[in-house]
Order: structure tokens, then sequence, then C-alpha cells
């Protein structure tokens, strides 16, 4: 349940969740921007990634470096985000050919400590946006000092990988149990924005996309992923195309944040109580 009292609770926002869409087909990504998307999500993440997640059902990218080039000329007035690898010999070498490919926004995966995210602002020196990945324990373990490292545009929970980590059985797990909700509380205290995991379609998913929702709206959340189901796996603008009416969705998901803003506090925490509820029904039917 919230830690919070409602007179605590978090600022209302007044500007839309930034909605992000992983892919490198242009074409698709153009489509995605027209239908309202706000950032392109280029993922050059590859180092450690099969040995944490190859045994899961999720998406390990391919993506390249020349796939940044190719987004940045179809995005438009869109953000083009690209994930680099963790810290390694070769970060400099990558964050300088990310940010001249074009990158509006480097994310850094899979670090520990402040020290750190220092190193990697230092590597990347102002000349383009920050958001780091939270998603090991240790950064859990050590937010209180990581979210004072200045030049951090946006944090960005990333609850695959920290479920994983912390050995849950569902990575919404993290939203019940209040871990999500430190996090927020430690980002709100020096004003930095955060966003959170991934979302499905408002009427799908093991967790409704509209319960997700909610609670983006009520920790204050200003961005989420667009999950492969909100967009069935889609790679490419054929497979878009063949399968969803992606401006449709859009528009679904923008016209439920509208009517969650009119909640009052008692609607605020019983969706909060649905949620918990949802997710801890996932979690006993993954048990038996």
């Amino acid at each position: 349940m919230s830690t919070l009292k409602d007179s605590q609770r978090r600022r209302v926002r007044s500007t839309k969740l930034k909605l992000m869409f992983i892919c490198n087909d242009p074409e698709l990504a153009r489509h995605a921007v027209v239908c309202g998307t706000d950032r392109i999500f280029v993922d050059l993440e590859i180092n450690g990634k099969q040995e944490r997640q190859g045994h899961k059902d999720t998406v390990v990218s391919r993506h390249t470096l020349v796939d940044v080039h190719h987004m940045r000329a179809v995005v438009g007035n869109a953000e083009l985000l690209v994930r680099v690898n963790p810290m390694f010999g070769g970060t400099e070498k990558e964050v300088d050919e990310a940010i001249s490919a074009g990158a509006d926004i480097l994310m850094l995966p899979m670090f520990e400590t402040a020290d750190e995210l220092s190193e990697f602002v230092s590597l990347v020196d102002g000349r383009v946006k920050i958001i780091p990945l939270v998603e090991t324990v240790g950064a859990v373990k050590s937010f209180d000092s990581i979210v004072k490292v200045e030049n951090i545009a946006e944090f960005y929970f990333g609850l695959n990988d920290l479920h994983l980590a912390l050995g849950l059985n569902f990575m919404f797990e993290l939203l019940a149990d209040g871990t999500v909700e430190k996090l927020a509380t430690a980002c709100d205290q020096v004003k930095v924005p955060f966003g959170f995991g991934g979302i499905a379609r408002m009427d799908e998913g093991l967790v409704p996309g509209s319960l997700v929702l909610a609670e983006h709206m009520r920790l204050g959340s200003s961005s989420v992923i667009l999950s492969r189901t909100f967009h069935r796996r889609s790679k490419t603008i054929g497979d878009l195309l063949s399968t969803t009416n992606f401006e449709r969705e859009i528009a679904s998901l923008r016209e439920f944040e509208e009517t969650l803003l009119s909640r009052d506090s008692v609607q605020i925490q019983a969706d909060h109580k649905r949620l918990i509820q949802c997710v801890n029904a996932v979690v006993a039917r993954s048990q038996k």
C-alpha cells in the first residue's frame, strides 16, 4: 500500500506521459511518431544481456550504430534515445559515436554506484541528455546518493532486470511492494523526473494497461515504454499495419490518461489497491 498520505502525493503533471517505442526500422519509427510516439528508442545494449535474460521471454535487441543514423533521419521533432552498453573499456568511444550519429538522449544500463554514473556523465560532458536506467540491486541500495548526481535529465526504473536480480517472479511486484514508490519519492525530493516499466494496451496484459497507467499517474511518472504486446511485437511497418491500428491505440491510451486526471484521492487509492491485488494474483498463479 501507499506509504504517503494523499496530501503528500506526487505533483500533478502538466504534460502528457512520454511514450517510447523500441525499434530500428525507419518506416516503423516514422509511423510511430506520426501516431503520437514521443521517443524512438534504439537499443545498442548487448554486453551481458543474453546471460541475464536468455532464459526468459524477453527481447535482446540487435540494433547497431547504423540504426541510430537511420532513426535520426526520420524521427523529426520526436526525441531519439539510445541505450548504450553498461560501462566498459569502450564506453567513451560508444558515447562519442552515438552522439555523432544523432542521439538526443543516452541511457546507461546496469550501473551500480553514483561514482560509476558520475563517470558516465563526465564522458557525455553535457552534449546530450542522460537517463540512467536503474535496474540493479546495487543501484537501488545506492539510490539516495545516485539521485544526487548532477546533470541527469530523468531516471528510468528497469523493472524487468531488477525483478530478476531480486529473485522475484513478476516485474510488477516492484509496484506492489513499494520499491518503485520509494525510488519515485527520492526523485521527487530532488525534482528529477522518472519513468518505469512497460505498458500494454488499456484492456490487455497480465496487469491491464489501464491499471499500470493509473499507477504512473499516481506516482507522477513522466515516461513509459510501449510494450511488445502494445504493438504486437512489430519489427517492421508491415508487421504493425497488419496487426493493429496503432494511431487508435495511442489515442485510447491518451483518452484514458485524461480520465485519470479527474480521479479523487479515494479513486486513486482504490486503483492502487486493485493493482496490488492483480499483481498478487499473477504471482500466486506462477507459484502453483
